[in-house]
């Protein structure tokens, strides 16, 4: 029988991922979590004493990943993004296939650059502008919008910066950054490229073999209408017969050239930013320091060449994301104190100590079917607290954890609901009038995820008994 505690527990934390993802009233993402922490902290579940360890898991990791949010808002305000979709079409060469691919290429880069629900945010808005434009049939927009969405939060695997569960898994198990990368970016980036490689096979009949280059009126459309105001927002262009290729191809896009000086020197800073979290953390230099110097660079930048405050990056900055990692967190750490973790281990540990290709695909597998019934957040936390109560050797240890993490940022994305990059992706579809159910998408992950997912996995294992073990 269950005790009270337990049910209390239980109760609490189905009720908080419920309304997490119903959100009654459109209620921001961070009230659920914030609800359930205080009812499981007042109920004494999760003492003071466990509050000091969580805070030292999430708070660095939230910081960082702020850091980065906040430098895509500066590169926004700069037009950055609108000059990349352009330029994104124009160099495709009237190919569907090539555009395909540079979408594909975009959404990997942004992870890299930013991180993965960031990433959503900038290339989602891209990608509807751009099937938009180009006036793409409902079919022949799916495999941008889908495919782009799918890799930009897979890429989060690659390098532990771009993904907070990432970050906050790796303050647990104490492996630094370098390692990280080290021991799991071939393995991830194979699983990468097979799910790119699926995708284009699945919607190889949707995927427009020719599309029209951005017509001379469309072009100013593109580039200028969010800065003239004689064209109205819902206004479009007329139909024009396409535009030959040459006419458009290495013509760059039209900006002044402090313009473009600028974003050559934003970009910069940005690369050095991210350079710099793996060089400090070699240093022992903690990389949410890091984060905030390249992010205050790269305003105190702005303001010097545009004389623009920080105001916009006080109004847009989801401050409320260290909230919901703090809360969730709460309340994940809440089921390790009333014993699922114990029950996990004692279910899952002398399988796991068989051998390391079974403490890769049980861990892979089990973070898998957490991520897509619960979301990867709470089931990263569920999973590495697990990890850590085994008492395994190091060597399996790591296999195990890297594999939990291809579970949480690759296996989630069988259903929507597995990552937050996922709901927000979903929520932007309908907010630009994109219908899209979650039953089409499941036709096209069921199948490609999972293949995916194995191949990074066995990869993992391979790579990780040739070259470390």
């Amino acid at each position: 029988m269950f005790d009270f505690a337990t049910l209390y527990t239980l109760t609490v934390f189905f009720l908080m991922v419920l309304f997490l993802y119903w959100r009654p009233h459109g209620i921001n993402e961070s009230i659920p979590p914030t609800i359930g922490a205080l009812l499981i902290f007042f109920a004494g579940i999760v003492p003071l004493s466990d509050i000091s360890i969580i805070l030292g898991f999430v708070s660095g990791a939230s910081i960082t990943i702020l850091s980065t949010i906040v430098m895509s808002i500066v590169l926004d305000s700069l037009g950055f993004f609108r000059w990349a979709a352009y330029n994104l079409v124009n160099r495709a060469r009237g190919s569907g296939v090539l555009l395909y691919w540079n979408i594909i290429l975009l959404c990997f880069l942004m992870t890299l650059f930013f991180n993965n629900d960031g990433s959503i945010l900038i290339t989602t808005p891209i990608i509807i502008e751009i099937v938009t434009l180009l006036k793409l049939k409902n079919h022949q927009q799916f495999p941008y919008l889908l495919s782009g969405a799918l890799i930009a939060t897979a890429s989060s695997a690659p390098i532990a910066v771009s993904n907070l569960a990432n970050l906050i898994a790796l303050e647990i198990i104490g492996l630094d950054l370098n390692s990280y990368v080290s021991m799991m970016f071939v393995p991830s980036m194979l699983g990468i490229m097979t799910i790119s490689s699926l995708l284009f096979y699945y919607f190889r009949e949707d995927i427009p073999k020719i599309i029209n280059v951005f017509p001379a009126a469309e072009k100013d459309h593109f580039t200028n209408h969010h800065h003239r105001p004689d064209l109205h927002h819902n206004a479009h262009p007329l139909p024009h017969p396409p535009t030959p290729r040459h006419l458009l191809i290495d013509r760059p896009f039209a900006l002044p050239v402090q313009d473009i000086s600028m974003f050559k020197v934003s970009i910069a800073i940005v690369a050095l930013t991210r350079a710099g979290l793996f060089l400090g953390a070699s240093f022992g230099i903690p990389i949410e320091w890091t984060g905030i110097f390249g992010a205050l660079v790269l305003i105190g930048y702005r303001w010097y060449r545009r004389g623009v405050g920080a105001r916009d990056i006080v109004e847009k900055t989801p401050w409320h994301i260290m909230l919901f990692a703090f809360s969730i967190y709460v309340v994940v750490y809440s089921l390790h104190n009333i014993g699922l973790t114990d029950w996990i281990v004692k279910l899952l540990r002398e399988p796991m100590l068989d051998s390391h290709l079974n403490a890769c695909l049980i861990s892979g597998g089990l973070l898998t079917l957490m991520s897509n019934l619960f979301n990867n957040l709470p089931s990263v936390m569920v999973g590495t607290l697990t990890l850590t109560g085994m008492g395994l050797d190091m060597p399996t240890l790591h296999i195990a954890y890297l594999a939990s993490i291809l579970g949480a940022d690759i296996g989630s994305l069988i259903t929507p609901m597995g990552t937050l990059a996922s709901l927000i992706w979903m929520f932007l579809l309908k907010k630009n009038g994109i219908k899209i159910s979650w039953a089409s998408c499941l036709k096209v992950t069921i199948v490609v995820i999972p293949i995916g997912l194995l191949v990074s996995l066995f990869s993992l294992y391979f790579w990780l008994e040739w070259l470390f073990f």
